[in-house]
């Protein structure tokens, strides 16, 4: 297809030859582009020619020479984000609360969002064409949605008559060499106890092609009105994952020399387990899924600890989380004051807009925050997680937004505090001490 180009960097070689801005990219050495991927591929030959078709309708022919000639696309994905066509009992998007921003309701199920940003997919709406391409490109790691392994139960819980049919793929990969890295959302009475280990047992038969398996809690608003009857993981059935799991991981390692397969932190946090040591995570491979997030987080807080040897400044701080991560932060806290005579407040945050059952740091809203701490003494600063206001769909346009639309700005406003955002642990130990 031609790709419109949106910007042309003044003085590169485009430029010179009269391309400008809403020209179109017709193909490179004869290939048609549909994203970034087929033209970071096709552009990687140093004898690469694009064919471009000007405004006046003259074609051109530019070798690119190993360089882009300093052309430029709107997005990524140069057409529209493939939307989802399942309609999953678990689904987080379904229950979302009427009245938020547009862009939170989209259900993306887009195959190219997996190797650009490591969005997940279920392979329930992937054409022939981008198998083929995967495959021939070596596009690799993939990041799969697999939930379960045995077809007609991911039939019933994607609400997709093609999501058993479509596991057939992750064969097609593992026999090309692809990596695979997995997520099973796990949902009590469903698909865990004898479906996990099945699900365990297949996905592992593909050998090195999967990288890793990432078991996740379904998670459950209080906005389910209509949907599924599904139940929470408790201390007991949390603990039973944890088992079955380690049960695997610990043969596989033996066998493999990694685990393979791993429980998100809310498993062990739920069934009232410590979070297991590093190594136990074999470099977090499944990070963004929430496993060993926390012992990644604590890590390296403790170690910058160690190193920090500059004077803190004299300030007192509070920090605000979500109620799973709130005993760590509070231990990790304490720590810190103990150290470097700091004075830090810790606040947990109960989430009232999605509802108590939803406990990570990610979900909370502004609103929740200022409930939270209205009566608290700040101090000279509050420090919140950047994962709060993150939104992957339009990062740009939302990236001083938390969930409900209040901006950063608007609660400090309303706090009357300075607000600073912190991601690591090194990091957040550094804002807290006032040191670079």
């Amino acid at each position: 297809m031609a790709v419109k180009i949106s910007s042309v960097q003044k003085f590169s070689r485009s430029y010179f030859k009269g391309i400008r801005a809403g020209d179109e990219l017709l193909s490179v050495s004869g290939h048609e582009i549909d994203d970034v991927l087929d033209f970071d591929f096709y552009m990687a030959d140093p004898e690469a020619v694009l064919e471009i078709r000007r405004a006046d309708g003259k074609t051109v022919k530019l070798p690119a020479r190993g360089k882009n000639c300093g052309i430029g696309f709107e997005t990524y994905l140069m057409d529209k984000q493939q939307h989802c066509k399942n309609k999953c009992v678990f689904c987080f998007i379904d229950q979302l609360p009427k009245g938020m921003r547009e862009s939170l309701y989209f259900k993306d199920d887009d195959s190219r969002l997996s190797f650009l940003f490591g969005n997940y997919i279920t392979l329930t709406n992937i054409s022939e064409h981008e198998i083929e391409r995967i495959i021939s490109m070596r596009i690799s790691p993939v990041n799969i949605s697999v939930h379960t392994m045995n077809p007609e139960l991911r039939v019933r819980m994607m609400k997709n008559k093609n999501a058993g049919e479509a596991l057939k793929i992750i064969e097609r990969f593992a026999a090309a060499g692809i990596k695979m890295n997995t997520q099973l959302v796990l949902c009590p009475g469903i698909n865990d106890g004898a479906e996990l280990r099945y699900s365990i047992e297949r996905l592992a038969s593909f050998g090195e092609a999967v990288e890793s398996i990432a078991a996740v809690p379904v998670g459950l608003t209080k906005y389910r009105e209509g949907l599924a009857k599904l139940e929470p993981y408790n201390k007991t059935t949390a603990a039973q994952v944890i088992d079955i799991i380690e049960e695997y991981s610990d043969s596989f390692r033996e066998k493999y020399g990694r685990g393979i397969v791993y429980p998100a932190d809310e498993f062990f946090i739920k069934a009232g387990r410590p979070i297991p040591e590093a190594p136990y995570y074999d470099g977090y491979p499944q990070l963004e899924n929430g496993v060993g997030m926390v012992r990644l987080f604590c890590d390296e807080f403790c170690a910058e600890m160690a190193e920090i040897k500059e004077k803190p400044v004299n300030k007192r701080v509070t920090l605000a989380t979500g109620t799973d991560f709130y005993p760590f932060l509070s231990k990790l806290a304490s720590l810190a004051e103990e150290k470097f005579g700091v004075s830090v407040n810790t606040v947990r945050v109960v989430n009232r807009f999605f509802g108590e059952t939803i406990t990570v740091a990610g979900l909370i809203t502004g609103r929740d925050l200022y409930d939270s701490l209205k009566d608290e003494d700040i101090g000279d600063c509050l420090l919140l997680s950047e994962s709060m206001i993150s939104d992957y769909t339009n990062y740009t346009e939302h990236k001083d937004k938390f969930l409900d639309d209040m901006t950063v700005d608007e609660l400090a406003a309303k706090l009357n505090t300075k607000i600073a955002l912190t991601g690591s642990g090194g990091r957040l130990l550094r804002e807290i001490l006032g040191v670079k």
